[in-house]
């Protein structure tokens, strides 16, 4: 028998959202809205998961945060850019942002912990890292001129 496989000319996708587990589910979605702008859009716990599950928006993404009964912290060397590609699985999320020096100059004045950069990559990007208040690593990129 022979063996088809469709090959699909063209697919296109959307990103829709990222999950993010956090710790304190109240003070990470407040920690997205004051430094990042997002927005609850939708709340709920999910008994079969043992997780509240809180969506945030800014423009027409969406990150999703998980709080579970039984957190677990990040490990340390998912904190730093560098040593978290070490691990495999999901890095990250990026943000597109025109001023990436000034944006990151901003944060950090407001306390935000900036890991890396602002740095200009081999491509012409200028891109940088902070952290949320669990830890989590965020991207910003301004593309080069």
């Amino acid at each position: 028998m022979e063996r088809r496989i469709r090959i699909m000319a063209e697919v296109r996708i959307t990103p829709l959202h990222v999950g993010i587990s956090v710790s304190d589910i109240e003070a990470s979605a407040k920690w997205y809205k004051e430094f990042l702008g997002f927005e609850t859009v939708y709340d709920t716990y999910m008994p079969p998961l043992k997780a509240r599950l809180v969506f945030i928006r800014n423009g027409d993404f969406e990150l999703e945060l998980f709080q579970h009964d039984e957190s677990i912290p990040l490990p340390p060397e998912r904190l730093q850019p560098n040593s978290d590609i070490q691990t495999q699985g999901t890095k990250h999320v990026c943000f597109a942002h025109p001023d990436v020096k000034g944006l990151l100059t901003d944060l950090k004045s407001r306390g935000v912990d900036v890991v890396l950069g602002p740095q200009v990559m081999p491509d012409g990007n200028t891109m940088g890292f902070i952290q949320d208040n669990n830890g989590t690593l965020i991207e910003f990129i301004q593309p080069g001129k």
